[in-house]
């Protein structure tokens, strides 16, 4: 898997923190945070294949190829360890990278996001009607999936989807069918928040994210009211506050 394609911002000299997006958003998913973050950290982050104007691979690939891409990303950034925060797709390549390489990952937040994103059959039948119509039939039902009824900026985030190259999102459907690391849990040693949204659809609180947070050493977990899976866009001040609080306690000051 190559590097994927990445932005950093904030001072130079300030421990890296690194942003994972979701299925069907680019990095700009992360802009809510973003001044708050690069205040005191080096912020890295990165678009998934085929999303916000990133190439996509020829062949198939995994979750776990693409924890192996953010290796490979802070080997050539000279960056020994790194915060990892991730929002779904992104939160499953954190949990990938955590076992992959434990030596590499300084603290970890997973928002919003899943173990095992349920069974791999409706993720494939997404990625076929991807390639077969586009991202327009999903897209279309985007707002619903990913916010509140309640959240009047959600077309900022579709719009994302909808300049996603089809063929990149479904490759991403079938590395999140085929990713369960349920039976690993245990082994991940970074100190670890989980963040849910409360009326999380896709990955609800009871069974995606309590599963993480018992799964996880040490893992603490925060129920975000009014949010839905795209929690950090919907409410940036409370994710933003429980983010930067656990990278104070985790992270920031030490090891840079």
């Amino acid at each position: 898997m190559t590097t994927p394609q990445y932005r950093l911002d904030g001072p130079e000299d300030a421990p890296v923190v690194v942003l994972g997006p979701s299925l069907g958003t680019s990095m700009d998913l992360w802009l809510p945070q973003l001044p708050a973050l690069t205040r005191g950290w080096r912020v890295l982050r990165y678009d998934l294949p085929g999303h916000g104007g990133a190439p996509t691979p020829d062949a198939p690939f995994t979750v776990e190829d693409l924890a192996g891409g953010i290796v490979a990303l802070l080997d050539d950034l000279g960056v020994e360890r790194a915060a990892y925060a991730g929002v779904s797709l992104g939160g499953a390549i954190g949990t990938a990278l955590a076992l992959r390489a434990p030596d590499r990952v300084a603290s970890l937040t997973l928002c919003c996001t899943s173990a095992r994103f349920g069974d791999p059959g409706p993720w494939h039948e997404r990625a076929a009607l991807v390639r077969r119509e586009g991202v327009g039939p999903v897209a279309g039902s985007a707002a619903g999936r990913w916010f509140t009824p309640a959240f009047t900026h959600a077309e900022t985030y579709v719009a994302m989807l909808r300049a996603t190259d089809p063929e990149g999102y479904a490759a991403c459907c079938d590395a999140l069918a085929g990713f369960d690391a349920t039976g690993r849990l245990g082994a991940i040693t970074a100190p670890t928040l989980v963040i849910a949204g409360a009326q999380d659809a896709p990955t609800p609180p009871r069974g995606h994210a309590d599963r993480l947070a018992e799964g996880i050493p040490g893992a603490s977990l925060t129920v975000i009211e009014g949010a839905a899976h795209l929690a950090n866009a919907e409410r940036p001040v409370a994710v933003t506050r429980e983010i930067t609080a656990h990278l104070d306690r985790t992270w920031k000051g030490h090891d840079r």
